[in-house]
């Protein structure tokens, strides 16, 4: 079992070789060119495991500094409305992604039901449309939050924004 890892030779590869769609796979255990399902299984399941964790570490968020200008242009105008809105609260720091997607969400729907327009209403939008839309595991869906009051909500959401950006600036 110690030859559980070994690189295969590399070639070089030039831009236009067909053998560049293969890159990744350069590099390959000896358990996987055999052909026992078990161990197969187990190579398959380590090296997926490998790639998804290197690319969840990052999760790009859009500037939470310029959403936080444009909510603020437009709090008058949200204020005035009645509405009871899924508002999260207690957010994990592995969550706070899909805590903001909540919110924004919920936002929208006020800023369509007040009929709010303008650039500053765009700039809700836009900053929806550049949010990651993973569901990310183990946290809440936004239904499962409690419904708050306008001003309960935007509170949460400026603590939010505010808190990510601090974060996103350190």
């Amino acid at each position: 079992m110690t030859d559980f890892m070994t690189a295969l030779p590399v070639q070089p590869i030039y831009p236009g070789d067909l053998q560049a769609k293969g890159v990744h796979f350069q590099s390959t255990c000896n358990l996987c060119r055999e052909s026992h399902k078990t161990q197969v299984w187990l190579c398959f399941l380590v090296l997926s495991f490998l790639s998804t964790s290197t690319s969840a570490a990052f999760v790009p968020v859009p500037n939470t500094s310029h959403a936080q200008s444009c909510l603020k242009s437009l709090k008058n105008a949200i204020e005035k409305s009645d509405a009871m809105l899924y508002a999260p609260s207690a957010v994990q720091d592995n969550c706070k992604v899909m805590s903001l997607r909540c919110y924004i969400l919920e936002l929208l729907v006020v800023i369509m039901e007040q009929e709010i327009v303008g650039p500053k209403a765009n700039c809700i939008f836009d900053f929806n449309d550049r949010l990651p839309k993973d569901n990310f595991v183990g946290c809440r869906p936004c239904e499962a939050y409690s419904l708050k009051n306008i001003t309960v909500f935007l509170d949460g959401l400026n603590n939010l924004l505010e808190e990510m950006t601090t974060q996103l600036n350190t």
